[in-house]
């Protein structure tokens, strides 16, 4: 399918074909609705990953948090959060041991899955506004990047902050802050534009997850806070059990992106 075809899909007709086997990124689907990342961890874990959250609101600003055992929501109606992301990690004790396109065979019932806002959100406003995205253009994945900036610690969890970079044009990197900072639910406002090595990153060609991206002529690499930063804390802190998508593989809400715009 086009990128046209891809942004003019309902998110109930993009989840039923993640549902039938399609794995893509899901960058440009669904223009004008809400992306999210994904993260279930056993409920004796929920609470500190909630408290996490809340003291790490930029990389992890949740949208939902479903019961222990729930898989429906209203997020995703007539769904289910097993199914309708195009593809899984699945962690056991801080490893990635599987990538699946289903993972029902891995859920558990004590599950406690948070939906946490994603950055994929407010492309469909940067594109209106004109600012270029360049991984939508190049046809690949959104490059994400570990940092050697730290969250801040809740319980068992601790981490790096993880970001994704956008490469905007030099003139239209004060539009690209003004449009984001409206989204303050998917991550909001860059935390770093210009030097990556500021954020401990030694090469824009290797991301850590996600694909590299032709920076064009004239363009500034532009960080944002991103929600694969729980997977960080994943690797660090461990848990016994974790289920989250793959990196640039969300779940499409059924929430409209305007809910998350701030005036």
């Amino acid at each position: 399918m086009t990128h046209e075809e891809n942004a003019a899909l309902a998110p109930a007709a993009a989840r039923a074909r993640f549902r039938e086997g399609l794995v893509v990124p899901t960058s440009g689907f669904s223009a004008g609705y809400a992306q999210a990342n994904l993260l279930a961890v056993p409920e004796e874990y929920a609470f500190e990953f909630l408290l996490f959250a809340q003291r790490n609101p930029k990389p992890c600003p949740v949208l939902g948090v479903l019961e222990a055992g729930q898989v429906e929501s209203t997020l995703l109606a007539g769904g289910d959060i097993r199914t309708d992301v195009p593809l899984y990690r699945v962690y056991r004790d801080g490893e990635l041991v599987d990538e699946v396109a289903d993972a029902r065979e891995s859920w558990r019932d004590d599950l406690v899955a948070f939906l946490i806002g994603c950055s994929f959100t407010f492309e469909s406003a940067l594109l209106e506004n004109g600012v270029p995205v360049a991984h939508i253009d190049q046809g690949v994945n959104v490059p994400m990047y570990r940092t050697t900036v730290p969250t801040t610690p809740a319980g068992r969890f601790s981490g790096p902050l993880v970001v994704s970079m956008r490469p905007v044009p030099a003139d239209r990197v004060a539009d690209a802050v003004r449009i984001t900072a409206r989204y303050p639910a998917v991550h909001g406002a860059p935390v770093h534009v210009g030097d990556p090595a500021a954020l401990g990153i030694a090469d824009l060609g290797r991301p850590d997850f996600g694909d590299p991206v032709e920076i064009p002529d004239g363009a500034v690499p532009v960080f944002w806070a991103c929600g694969v930063t729980p997977q960080a804390a994943v690797m660090e802190s461990r848990p016994s059990l974790a289920i989250a998508h793959a990196p640039g593989h969300m779940l499409i809400t059924d929430a409209r992106d305007l809910t998350y715009q701030v005036p």
